[in-house]
């Protein structure tokens, strides 16, 4: 299992939907996260992405120097760059973290965020763009000068002449609910990425996928994506799951909620019909308390150190093996979370990728600079 930890960059704090004992997302406290991440033994950390978040690329690039085998999970936004530039990014940060880079692709989200930043693409249509995105994507980090003319993506020449060091190019998270998502992530990318629903339910997804990876005679990986509150004892688990969210009232469910709706997001539609439910606990241990209040990753797995390795146990057993955690405040349970769960988990501590060969650069006659490798 490759368990990752998050970064929340969007700020952290022991209550959801309150400010009381709120912590920016400074860039120290963002540090101790992450440094602890790199410590305690996580494959890597989940930046996400957003208006509300401080850029995942920035952040990432300030925290390769203060860790050592910490993966960076980069949630991007294919809407918001071009495919060339993208493909440079992400060779600069495999480059320069000696291939501790991967991307989470993140294709769907709120409609009126995505206008604002002048993408009035519609639901099917950014999945559709995604995977010309990353067609182009993937051919510039491989070396090649790309001509492409797609629907949504044009490009002539596009290069990205330093190349990154996982060949072929760095690992690709995908998650989408939606049939479209499904396809997009079937035919073009590496991981299908989904958050934590009932096993079952989990289970059909993936069955989904497969299947439509088969037809392209591909075979994909999988994660999952859930939050974790475990404690020695159950009662103490679920006392803390009330704690969580003894700060919110009925309307700023209602309210957030009805933020939610607006989104043209299969999975958080899924998320919000969970935490609408009577009765939060959907799946034993399982607890959608979370997305009361909390887009996105909206479920927890609730209970003793036994009972929350079991449950991860199952969905390992349906074929996932990315398994991105988070608690609240991310500090502590990032040392919690290894203290209580690690010890039952295969957990895989493998070192990343080597570092780059060296590489120097002349005045072409041309005109630029132009990269010549070693010949080691």
């Amino acid at each position: 299992m490759d368990v990752f930890w998050f970064l929340p960059v969007h700020g952290d704090g022991p209550f959801l939907g309150s400010q009381v004992e709120s912590r920016p997302a400074t860039l120290d406290y963002l540090k101790q996260i992450a440094v602890a991440a790199d410590q305690r033994g996580y494959h890597g950390v989940l930046v996400p992405c957003g208006k509300t978040c401080e850029e995942p690329y920035i952040v990432s690039a300030a925290l390769i120097a203060a860790t050592e085998r910490l993966r960076f999970l980069v949630a991007t936004r294919p809407s918001a760059l071009t495919p060339t530039f993208a493909a440079r990014l992400a060779a600069s940060l495999d480059r320069l973290s000696g291939g501790r880079f991967y991307l989470n692709v993140v294709a769907g989200g709120d409609a009126d965020e995505l206008a604002g930043d002048g993408v009035f693409l519609d639901h099917d249509a950014r999945y559709a763009h995604a995977a010309e995105f990353f067609t182009v994507w993937k051919r510039a980090l491989s070396g090649e000068r790309v001509d492409f003319a797609g629907e949504h993506v044009t490009v002539r020449g596009a290069e990205a002449p330093l190349t990154p060091v996982q060949r072929p190019h760095p690992p690709l998270f995908f998650g989408g609910s939606s049939p479209a998502g499904h396809a997009a992530v079937a035919e073009h990318f590496d991981t299908y990425l989904t958050w934590a629903e009932p096993p079952d339910a989990v289970a059909a997804k993936i069955a989904d996928v497969r299947a439509r990876a088969a037809r392209h005679g591909r075979t994909l990986t999988y994660g999952l994506r859930v939050n974790i509150i475990v404690r020695e004892t159950e009662a103490e688990a679920w006392a803390a799951a009330d704690h969580l969210i003894s700060k919110i009232d009925r309307e700023t469910v209602e309210s957030a909620h009805s933020a939610f709706r607006r989104f043209e997001s299969e999975g958080q539609r899924r998320m919000t019909e969970l935490a609408s439910r009577a009765d939060l606990v959907v799946s034993p241990n399982l607890w959608a308390g979370v997305g009361l209040v909390r887009g996105g990753a909206g479920t927890a797995l609730v209970g003793t150190p036994r009972q929350v390795a079991d449950r991860l146990l199952e969905y390992r057993d349906l074929g996932i093996d990315s398994f991105i955690l988070s608690g609240y405040p991310h500090l502590e349970e990032a040392h919690r979370v290894a203290d209580l769960l690690f010890p039952l988990l295969p957990v895989n501590a493998q070192p990343p990728a080597a570092q780059p060969a060296p590489t120097v650069a002349f005045v072409s006659p041309f005109g630029g600079l132009q990269p010549v490798r070693s010949a080691s």
